[in-house]
C-alpha cells in the first residue's frame, strides 16, 4: 500500500489514476446504452431529469455524511474543498478492486494537510456508517415481505453486530488497534458519539433520495406511485447496494446491485420494466458521480494551477 501511495504522488500517475477511472465510469454508462434509448422512449423526460437531480442529491448527501465523520475526526473542510476531495476520489470505485476510491481519498487529503490515517479511517467509518443505515431500512423489507426474507433475509443478521462496533467505545478502540498494528500513531480526535449522529442522519438522507430516485424511473414505466411502493423501493435500493458493496471484486457493485434490487422489486412490475429500471438507476448515478469527478478533478487542477503560477511583477 506504501508503495501505492507513493506512486500517486507522482502527477503523471495520478493523472493516468483518473483517466482509468473516468473510462471505467464512461465504459459503465456505454455498456447500458440499449436501455438510456429505452427509458429516454418510454419514460417522460421530466421524471429522467427528476431522477437524475436526486441522484445527485443523493451523492451530495453521501459527501456530507463522510464530510460529518472526517470533521469528527479533526478536519474541518469546507463544503467547495470536500466536495473536490471526494467527488474525485468517487470516480476510483469504478475501478475493479473496491479500494481504489479510498486510496486516491488518502493521497488528496495529503496535499490539504489531512493525515492519511485519518483519510482512511475517515472514509472506512463512513463507509460502515452507510452499511449500518442501510440494513437498518433494509430490514424493514425482509420483515415485511416473505419472499425477499427468503432470499437475502440472511442481511438483518448483520444489523446488531455492525451496530455494536459503530459505538464509540468499540469503534475508537478497533482503530486504535488497527493503527497499532500498521504502525501508525493513533488518532488526535477519538469519534464521538455525535459525530457518527450525524454522519448517519445523512447516509439516511442519501438512502431516502436514493429510492426516491428508484420509485420515480419505477412510476415511470407503470409502478403505482403509493407510500408502500416508494418505501419498497427504498429499502430495496439500499440492500442492493449492501449486498453490491460486500462483493468487493466488482467494481462499484455492478451486475450485483441491479440483481438484488430486481429481486426487491419483483411482483411490483413485470421483469421487463424491472430491467429497465435498475439499470437506468444505475446508469444515472454513474453519469452523476462520471460529471461531479469530471467537474471537481478540473477545478482541482486550477486550483493547482493557480497556486503554483508566480505573482506578476509589479
Amino acid at each position: 500500500m506504501k508503495k501505492i501511495l507513493d506512486a500517486l504522488k507522482s502527477p503523471w500517475v495520478r493523472g493516468a489514476f483518473l483517466v482509468a477511472a473516468l473510462a471505467a465510469a464512461v465504459w459503465a454508462v456505454a455498456s447500458q446504452w440499449d436501455t438510456v434509448v429505452y427509458a429516454s422512449r418510454n419514460i417522460p423526460w421530466w421524471l429522467i431529469l427528476a431522477a437524475l437531480g436526486l441522484s445527485v442529491l443523493y451523492v451530495a448527501a453521501t459527501m456530507l455524511s463522510w464530510r460529518a465523520v472526517l470533521r469528527d475526526l479533526g478536519s474541518h473542510l469546507g463544503i467547495a474543498p470536500a466536495s473536490r476531495l471526494f467527488f474525485v476520489s468517487q470516480v476510483g470505485k469504478y475501478l475493479p478492486g473496491g479500494v481504489w476510491n479510498i486510496v486516491a481519498a488518502a493521497e488528496m487529503g495529503k496535499d490539504i494537510d489531512i493525515p492519511r490515517r485519518r483519510s482512511v479511517t475517515g472514509m472506512v467509518v463512513a463507509l460502515l456508517i452507510s452499511i449500518v443505515t442501510a440494513v437498518a431500512l433494509a430490514v424493514g423489507a425482509v420483515a415485511l415481505d416473505p419472499h425477499v426474507r427468503d432470499d437475502v433475509g440472511w442481511i438483518a443478521w448483520l444489523l446488531p453486530v455492525f451496530v455494536v462496533l459503530l459505538a464509540p467505545p468499540v469503534l475508537n478502540r478497533l482503530i486504535g488497534l488497527a493503527l497499532r498494528i500498521v504502525g501508525r500513531p493513533a488518532l488526535e480526535h477519538p469519534l464521538s458519539a455525535r459525530g457518527i449522529g450525524s454522519a448517519a442522519a445523512w447516509a439516511v438522507v442519501g438512502w431516502l433520495l436514493a429510492g426516491a430516485q428508484v420509485w420515480l424511473l419505477a412510476v415511470g414505466v407503470g409502478l403505482e406511485p403509493t407510500i408502500g411502493t416508494f418505501a419498497r423501493c427504498v429499502s430495496g435500493y439500499a440492500l442492493a447496494w449492501v449486498v453490491g458493496f460486500l462483493v468487493v471484486f466488482v467494481p462499484a457493485g455492478a451486475g450485483v446491485r441491479e440483481g438484488v434490487l430486481g429481486i426487491l422489486l419483483a411482483g411490483l412490475m413485470d421483469s421487463g420494466e424491472i430491467v429497465v429500471v435498475v439499470l437506468a438507476s444505475r446508469v444515472l448515478l454513474t453519469v452523476v458521480d462520471l460529471g461531479l469527478g469530471l467537474a471537481a478533478g478540473v477545478l482541482v487542477r486550477n486550483r493547482v494551477a493557480d497556486q503554483q503560477e508566480p505573482p506578476a511583477s509589479r
